[in-house]
């Protein structure tokens, strides 16, 4: 996989083309690779062009989870992680501003609206705007709330990562009520967002809620229906396990099929029983995997742990050579320490901030033009 990614990266030309998609049509992009060499399969998503998040024809989108303020250590918050599904909402409540005028530069201007001040102080760091910017609802959670309604008034794209639920439950219609509110509200929202539902349902700490595949799938295609009943274009499905799933929990068994699925997807953070290991080796069986469906891939949730020390921006930049493949289209970094069980846990702890080594090699990540696929202003960062 790595050395497909370095004959193909310095070939790509910076484009972000709209695709062209008839309302219940299934929109087809083709990503060329040059003379050909590596070219990614040709990539089938159920979502609307125009209307839902759709992959750009070349490159792949950069974006992040930044917690919210007074929320990046683990005992500050519930992390966004925990199986729980009525974990609260993370973000503010109160209704954010109208303005919604992009300018596609990681300035100040965005920190006023309601809780973008920690997104926006993350893009100076970075030196150019976020793709996409990730939050995290609990399955009773109230959504689209400030941070979701912010990021939809400007130009970045939502990553709205929704908990799940009893998936029995859901297949015999006790939820219906909530789904179809979630979904009336998602549409009213009026933007392009990715839906990343019930992700990492592989996890066996989620045993008791998914029970089997078979019912996840089930609940899946549920949902799907009643977003479809209320008429909901705006979304792009994102079907996310882990990484770590395809090397032992048959993550791949809770597929839901390529009509039910927009993005295929993969949390794939190192793990913490490791003393150091390469991205490219945390997603090798996943990438294996994906190869087989015509699906953009994104990376949900990718970080390098604190313990890593001054190898941190190795990893990153080992990171970049393998993120640079015709079939990824999206890659979220997870800036975040919450997922450590305490301020000593560094194995699962990645935020950058602080760590000016580590920092400089997720921007030379970001600004890459790979990752820059809508040409967006690149400033020193800092």
């Amino acid at each position: 996989m790595k050395a497909r990614s370095r004959t193909t990266r310095a070939r790509m030309p910076i484009v972000a083309t709209a695709l062209l998609a008839t309302a219940g049509m299934i929109a087809t992009v083709a990503a060329s690779c040059g003379d050909g060499a590596g070219a990614a399969p040709k990539i089938t998503t159920t979502a609307r062009a125009g209307v839902a998040p759709v992959p750009p024809e070349q490159g792949a989108y950069f974006g992040a989870w930044v917690p919210p303020e007074g929320t990046g250590l683990p005992s500050d918050s519930p992390s966004p992680s925990a199986s729980s599904s009525d974990s609260p909402s993370d973000t503010p409540s109160e209704s954010p501003s109208d303005s919604g005028s992009p300018s596609g530069s990681p300035s100040g201007k965005d920190a006023g609206k309601p809780g973008m001040a920690p997104v926006a102080g993350f893009e100076r760091q970075l030196g150019r705007q976020l793709d996409i910017v990730q939050s995290y609802r609990g399955w009773k959670s109230d959504f689209p709330g400030a941070l979701e309604k912010s990021v939809a008034g400007g130009n970045r794209y939502l990553l709205l990562t929704w908990a799940g639920a009893d998936t029995r439950e859901i297949v015999q219609g006790e939820h219906d009520e909530l789904i179809e509110r979630r979904a009336r509200a998602v549409k009213a929202l009026g933007k392009p967002v990715f839906l990343r539902w019930s992700r990492d349902m592989d996890k066996s700490s989620n045993g008791r809620r998914v029970h089997s595949a078979d019912d996840f799938i089930a609940a899946w295609k549920h949902l799907r229906e009643i977003f479809k009943r209320e008429k909901v274009d705006n979304v792009a499905w994102v079907w996310c396990p882990t990484a770590r799933g395809f090397s032992g929990a048959n993550a791949g068994s809770y597929y839901p099929g390529d009509d039910q699925v927009d993005w295929i997807c993969a949390d794939a953070q190192p793990g913490g029983d490791y003393d150091y290991r390469d991205l490219s080796e945390a997603v090798k069986l996943f990438m294996e995997w994906a190869r087989g469906r015509r699906k953009p891939i994104m990376i949900g949730e990718f970080g390098v742990p604190k313990s890593y020390g001054m190898r941190r921006a190795q990893w990153l930049r080992e990171a970049a050579k393998t993120l640079q493949d015709p079939q990824v289209k999206a890659v979220v970094y997870f800036n975040s320490d919450e997922q450590a069980e305490s301020a000593r846990d560094k194995r699962r702890a990645y935020s950058v901030v602080g760590d000016k080594h580590a920092t400089s090699a997720l921007r030379e990540l970001a600004t890459t033009p790979y990752f820059n696929p809508r040409n967006l202003p690149v400033t020193s960062g800092g």
